[in-house]
């Protein structure tokens, strides 16, 4: 586990409701300058959780504007052949990624390519560089086949779409590692709130962990530290017990769902893992609206006086935090996830001063 310190500096979570990249990126560089992300703007489909990690995969059809892996095309053996041939030259060490189906396009990365641009040219350096991708159980679950089933129960399919993921994971790392930063990529997991539920009552948590290690091997061969963000309950046990860096979690509504598992905590904490609080509420205008920075810090400290309640200091817990949003922005009102990012600056700012 890593022996980075996150010391309460703020984080920011995938994505924004704007429709101009450098406006956006200039928007994070000011929340957090110390360690900026790049954002999603899902005003651009192409920018979307799923349909942005789509290219490159056999098999890909898009009729009507649906997207979907098609097995039965002609000449998907052929093009799983080659994906995995890629794959294969792509994975050895010191392979070069740039152009191939593995990285972003100018077309998938409009914001990834801005975010570059702006770290470039800034002239202080920062302590990491954040980015994401959609975590496997995500997509494996929102894209389908020819007969619309989750690729996930397609054991091909779905094999395919974790190494995609990883090597793009690995392919932001490198990039952020060149501008010596430490890299932070998160896989970003909303559908494992539905974990243990009827939707996905044939998923175990060994094959949920296969595919996040999956990931999470090729983060860590580039030094990068690798995140899972989870924007409402789930079982917190399987996280807890993996090979995560970092666990961001809804701390604002669900920390009473989390510290359920005191003794799995304690074990992560002690290992070096990081806590993101999503402490900063993001559910819509009205809560977001009815919040004060003194009134999220009172919130917090009375949660971290539950860990410390697990035999742990406060100074401990703080370099083991990172504050953030208890989500993504992007679909909210500008001035609402404007607000949402000064919150975040604001919060992290007393706690640290405290």
């Amino acid at each position: 586990m890593t022996l980075f310190k996150a010391n309460g500096l703020p984080l920011l979570v995938g994505s924004l409701p704007m429709d101009s990249h450098p406006a956006a990126a200039r928007l994070v560089m000011e929340h957090t300058p110390k360690i900026p992300l790049w954002v999603q703007l899902p005003l651009f489909k192409e920018e979307g959780m799923i349909n942005q990690f789509l290219p490159g995969l056999p098999g890909l059809t898009v009729q009507e504007d649906k997207h979907f892996l098609d097995t039965q095309k002609t000449d998907f053996d052929d093009q799983f052949l080659a994906f995995f041939e890629d794959y294969l030259a792509m994975s050895e060490p010191g392979s070069d990624m740039e152009g191939s189906r593995f990285a972003f396009s100018n077309e998938t990365g409009k914001g990834f390519f801005e975010f570059l641009n702006q770290v470039d040219n800034k002239k202080e350096s920062f302590i990491a560089l954040k980015g994401q991708v959609t975590g496997p159980m995500t997509f494996c679950t929102g894209v389908k086949d020819e007969e619309d089933r989750a690729i996930f129960y397609n054991d091909q399919l779905r094999d395919a779409a974790v190494k995609k993921l990883a090597l793009n994971a690995r392919w932001q790392a490198n990039t952020m590692a060149k501008r010596g930063a430490i890299p932070i990529i998160f896989l970003d997991e909303p559908a494992l709130a539905g974990f243990g539920t009827s939707a996905y009552i044939t998923i175990s948590k060994e094959d949920v962990i296969a595919c996040i290690d999956e990931i999470i091997q090729e983060i860590h061969g580039e030094k990068g530290l690798a995140g899972v963000h989870v924007c409402a309950n789930t079982e917190w046990d399987m996280l807890l017990g993996s090979n995560i860096d970092i666990i961001s979690f809804d701390a604002f509504s669900y920390f009473d769902k989390f510290i359920l598992y005191p003794e799995m905590i304690k074990t992560y904490l002690n290992r070096g893992g990081i806590l993101a609080f999503g402490i900063v509420p993001t559910a819509n205008a009205q809560i977001i609206d009815q919040q004060t920075t003194q009134g999220l810090v009172e919130k917090f400290e009375a949660q971290v006086a539950q860990l410390t309640g697990l035999g742990f200091d406060r100074k401990t817990i703080i370099e083991q935090t990172f504050i953030t949003p208890s989500c993504g922005t992007g679909s909210l009102a500008f001035e609402s996830a404007k607000r949402v990012l000064q919150l975040t600056k604001e919060v992290a700012a007393a706690i640290q001063a405290k």
